[in-house]
């Protein structure tokens, strides 16, 4: 994918969700009113980004919905609760939310509902992740928990479920908080998880054994894979990013399975997040200092700095797909005009015109797909009218029939 459909998006617990277009490394959308927490943006589906938020005089949570066309939430989510790590099914239907008391939330979208609930830690949720596979919720907290949940579990709107039931597997992972947790290749069998304990393990989530643990000399917070899952790229808090190795292909590769590479270029603060993008040809990092380092990953150098250096930045996420979509709102001669609480708006007509007619379409489809749903069952239950009646047909039929006989055998 071409980096001109890439665009980042940072979060911070002081300012706006900010997204830069990599091509230019300009900031080209800020979206206002969101104090988000460590782990707090997620992308649910294309259409949506959310965000947690909580408030600065109340100290209660929520989670803001934002559409790429506004610079402002179109919804605030009420939970129960104060929460920060989010993740989202790949199709943007189904929100998760880790909370405080380490509780987490289903909530459907974009209605907000909360389909459940169930305590998944004993502290604060630290970390949410969904498989590659789309089949699990994995979930870190701080008390050094790992949990994974079959996503079509919590889904569903049930009373009296047992919270166990819930669970596929709960095991002790670290001494520390759990910072990251990644999945590895298509299935959900492998996770790596990272840790303030300064080390990385992975995991079979068969059955909770650990596979492996790699050192570091300081906490780590987050963890990117390369796409054939070979190499891993490591968030330190001291500013580094640590290269290490997950498979080898022969004995002299083997060799360097214990090795850690440090990158040369460093951040100014402890790094929050590090994604992998691109097909695995750029790397993209950001720390507390409110900088976002674009690595080229071959040459292991930084190729462009964002940011401003100004606002603490709290979680990153890369959205692929868009970048071309919002690069034709703020072509050339669009200015990006300024309006209330600070947000910038940069969105063109074409674009707003573009994605509406996207969510209407959906809209539409949504429709038909309920249409669809209403004439199965209309046509299932004409199926058993027509059952019935044959049934009637029949028994009539061998009603006549006996009748024949029985007249024939008197007449005779």
């Amino acid at each position: 994918m071409s980096s001109r459909e890439i665009v980042v998006l940072t979060s911070s617990p002081d300012g706006p969700v900010t997204a830069y277009d990599i091509f230019s490394g300009s900031a080209i959308a800020r979206f206002s009113g969101s104090r988000s927490p460590r782990h707090g943006l997620v992308l649910a589906g294309k259409a949506y980004v959310a965000a947690s938020h909580v408030s600065s005089a109340t100290a209660s949570g929520s989670i803001h919905l934002y559409n790429w066309w506004s610079p402002t939430a179109f919804h605030h989510l009420p939970v129960p609760e104060p929460v920060a790590p989010l993740a989202a099914t790949p199709d943007g239907s189904f929100l998760f939310a880790g909370g405080l008391s380490g509780n987490i939330y289903t909530l459907s979208i974009p209605s907000g509902n909360i389909l459940k609930s169930f305590p998944a830690h004993t502290k604060p949720v630290s970390c949410l992740t969904i498989s590659n596979d789309g089949s699990l919720l994995i979930s870190g907290g701080d008390d050094g928990t790992i949990l994974a949940a079959p996503i079509f579990q919590l889904v569903e709107q049930a009373t009296g479920e047992n919270c166990s039931d819930l669970m596929l597997h709960s095991f002790d992972a670290h001494d520390g908080p759990v910072t990251a947790i990644t999945s590895i290749g298509f299935g959900h069998n492998t996770v790596i998880s990272c840790s303030t304990d300064c080390t990385c393990k992975l995991w079979s989530l068969l059955d909770g054994t650990n596979l492996r643990i790699i050192t570091f000399p300081c906490a780590i917070s987050g963890i990117a894979l390369d796409p054939t899952g070979t190499e891993f790229y490591a968030a330190g808090a001291d500013g580094l990013i640590y290269k290490g190795f997950l498979k080898a292909g022969s004995r002299k590769e083997a060799s360097r399975m214990h090795e850690l590479v440090i990158l040369a270029d460093k951040h100014g603060g402890a790094i929050i997040s590090v994604v992998m993008m691109n097909e695995g040809k750029n790397l993209v990092s950001a720390a507390e200092d409110g900088r976002v380092y674009l690595w080229e990953v071959e040459r292991g150098q930084v190729i462009m700095v964002l940011g401003n250096n100004m606002e603490s930045i709290s979680d990153l996420v890369v959205a692929s797909g868009i970048g071309d979509c919002i690069r034709q709102g703020v072509g050339a001669g669009d200015d990006m005009s300024k309006s209330g609480g600070g947000a910038i708006v940069p969105f063109g007509k074409e674009f707003t015109r573009s994605v509406r007619d996207t969510v209407e379409i959906e809209d539409v489809l949504s429709v038909a797909s309920k249409d669809r749903s209403k004439a199965i069952d209309m046509l299932e239950s004409a199926i058993g009218v027509y059952e019935r009646l044959l049934e009637l047909i029949l028994k009539e039929a061998k009603g006549g029939t006996s009748r024949n006989n029985h007249e024939d055998k008197g007449d005779m």
